[in-house]
């Protein structure tokens, strides 16, 4: 396995840093953009230096972790919203991203090896990883499901109603309310 990148081990705050200029400068300017993180780190007392390439490599990594993600992001806001799950989407919204973008990042480390360096077990931990995505999809559409029947039977409640009503007022007779009583499910 390689050793880590120098600029994988920067501090949290230089990499945010350098996520921010990254996405600013519209995945541009690597030479200047390494120029200024050199300046910043030589100011903090680091004594590493960044090279053009390494900030590319890094940049075009993180462009494609960023399209993901927002792909991811996306799909998922659009599918809650298109089945009427609004306050649900808002709610898993930050799971979601987080469950996506760590399957993004194991995925990529794998695909950066060889066929002799990958452990059969890390591949059964993302498998296991893509299995409880789709397993939670699942309790959504139950989720979803339930949302609709319970809709569904509301509406049929309330044209029973409207039923009764109408025979009150004698719009309707009471036979032919109790047959489309009955062809709606209630006895």
């Amino acid at each position: 396995m390689p050793p880590p990148r120098k600029i994988d081990k920067l501090p949290e705050e230089f990499r945010n840093w350098l996520h921010q200029t990254l996405k600013d400068g519209g995945w541009s300017g690597y030479a200047k953009i390494a120029e200024d993180l050199n300046t910043k780190l030589q100011a903090a007392g680091y004594e590493v230096s960044i090279g053009k390439s390494a900030v590319h490599e890094y940049g075009q990594e993180y462009r494609e972790f960023v399209k993901y993600q927002e792909q991811a992001s996306q799909w998922a806001a659009d599918w809650m919203n298109d089945n009427g799950l609004e306050e649900e989407a808002q709610r898993h919204n930050v799971l979601f991203q987080m469950v996506t973008t760590l399957a993004f990042k194991v995925m990529q480390s794998q695909m950066t090896k060889g066929g002799d360096e990958i452990k059969p077990q890390d591949l059964h931990f993302i498998g296991k990883m893509l299995k409880d995505i789709m397993h939670s999809s699942g309790i959504r559409q139950k989720l979803m499901d339930d949302e609709r029947s319970r809709i569904a039977e509301e509406e049929r409640a309330a044209m029973a109603s409207k039923l009764d009503e109408a025979v009150e007022a004698g719009d309707v007779e009471k036979e032919a309310a109790l047959k489309a009583k009955e062809i709606m499910g209630f006895a």
